[in-house]
């Protein structure tokens, strides 16, 4: 069926406009998401089925909407992060760098803010705080110092370190996939900027707290005797694991070159880790620990995607993204720097108050369909990596801006330490605006 069809029965149906149908379904579903009164999986599948009950879109082409790449990618990452979790290397590198700096609060501040923003670019956000934080706690109870600022600090060093690389956010996977970009990509290009955004960070948080965060000698003592060691639950496993991640960021660095996407990479390096997570098992345990793994993965985040993807096609199919597209080209007068500049700073706004999934979602196909008026692919590249750098810095706006940032409030809740909302503000909106004015300036530097 052509989307003039489509069109046609839309109209038939309800008798409006299918831009109307269509802008209607996304208004009222983003409305839901952000009130958080429903499950966001569940809310974007009903999204979805109803652009196919209105007409805008058939079952076909709301498939053909779908982006399988993003969604093997996810679900392979999962994977491996769920397996190699098992082994405890992540909460090794955390009590081996606290005690390198031999359990010292200020530099304690700093290693945990880098294992933080190191992990995120390789794990997704939300799995990287849920394997630091428990590990701050117990650091932080023994030295009998507050847990505040180390807590909040890894929430911006979560966001920010996820920003450098194709994996480390959702909205970078959304954008790669998108556009074919490789792993060195998003490195070569981001990488520099969230270092030089992370040093400032760190830097600006021992100005404020070092002299604050102090302890004794008899506490420093507890920590140092805590085993790194003793965190590694599994050694077989950790080698096995250390293996398949090696191979799979192999995998995207080279996949440009072998022409594979990085999708396929993903579940190829997750089949392979749960074949040797499981091999030699019997039958009955094999299949245990398959089922175990796989519930491991975050199925609702996987249906989020899916169901979101066929959203967001119905605006494209009906020509409302086209139309979007046309009047922001209108509103920059065709500038590649003005786009910039607004793609930015608008970015980081709307993503510290909605989630930055949806929004990025919607606005890669507005993007594209600006692409012909405005040079091409190639000159606006600038573009993209300000839609990028917006919404991944965006998230540290505030709480609800990621979901890593309420995953580590919730934990910081039941610990008897909790983050407050508007005290967040304090330091999350000085954050974001000086990590996105550094972003603003080095993409102007680094293109203009």
């Amino acid at each position: 069926m052509q989307v003039a069809d489509l069109a046609q029965t839309a109209n038939l149906i309800f008798g409006f406009d299918p831009k109307v149908i269509a802008t209607a379904v996304v208004v009222i579903c983003y409305i839901i998401l952000f009130t958080e009164k429903l499950n966001r999986a569940v809310v974007a599948l009903l999204g979805a089925t109803t652009m196919i009950f209105t007409g805008i879109l058939t079952q076909e082409t709301a498939i053909k909407g779908i982006d399988f790449n993003t969604i093997a990618l996810l679900v392979g990452m999962m994977t491996i992060v769920g397996i190699s979790e098992k082994s405890g290397m992540f909460q090794f590198v955390a009590v081996w760098g606290a005690k390198k700096v031999k359990a010292n609060p200020r530099g304690l501040l700093v290693v945990l803010a880098v294992v933080t923003a190191v992990f995120s670019a390789f794990l997704d956000n939300v799995t990287t705080v849920l394997l630091i934080a428990p590990v701050t706690f117990q650091i932080t109870r023994k030295l009998k110092i507050n847990p505040y600022p180390y807590l909040i600090l890894e929430i911006f060093s979560s966001n920010i370190g996820g920003t450098s690389t194709l994996i480390g956010d959702p909205p970078n996977i959304l954008i790669g996939s998108a556009l074919n970009l490789s792993f060195m990509d998003f490195l070569n290009e981001l990488g520099p900027i969230v270092i030089v955004t992370m040093i400032v960070l760190i830097f600006g948080f021992d100005m404020i707290w070092g002299k604050q965060l102090v302890t004794t000698e008899r506490n420093k003592q507890a920590v140092m005797k805590i085993s790194a060691v003793d965190c590694i639950t599994d050694w077989k496993l950790l080698v096995k694991a250390l293996s398949v991640l090696a191979l799979v960021i192999a995998g995207f660095i080279s996949a440009e070159h072998l022409h594979i996407a990085n999708g396929t990479i993903a579940i190829c390096g997750a089949a392979v880790l749960l074949l040797l997570y499981t091999f030699g098992n019997a039958h009955d345990e094999r299949d245990h620990k398959v089922e175990e793994v796989f519930g491991l993965v975050d199925w609702t985040t996987i249906f989020f995607f899916s169901g979101l993807f066929v959203i967001v096609y119905g605006l494209e199919e009906t020509g409302v993204l086209k139309m979007l597209g046309q009047m922001f080209v209108d509103l920059t007068e065709g500038s590649i720097e003005k786009s910039v500049i607004l793609i930015v700073w608008v970015s980081a706004i709307l993503s510290s108050a909605i989630d930055n999934i949806p929004f990025v979602a919607t606005m890669i196909p507005m993007i594209k369909s600006m692409e012909p008026s405005m040079g091409g692919r190639e000159a606006m590249m600038p573009v993209w990596w300000a839609l990028s750098l917006g919404a991944c810095f965006g998230g540290n706006g505030t709480l609800i801006g990621a979901s890593a940032n309420v995953i580590v409030a919730g934990m910081a809740q039941r610990e008897g330490h909790p983050i407050h909302f508007m005290k967040f503000l304090i330091w999350s909106i000085p954050v974001m605006l000086i990590s996105v004015g550094i972003a603003t300036v080095y993409l102007y530097v680094q293109y203009f």
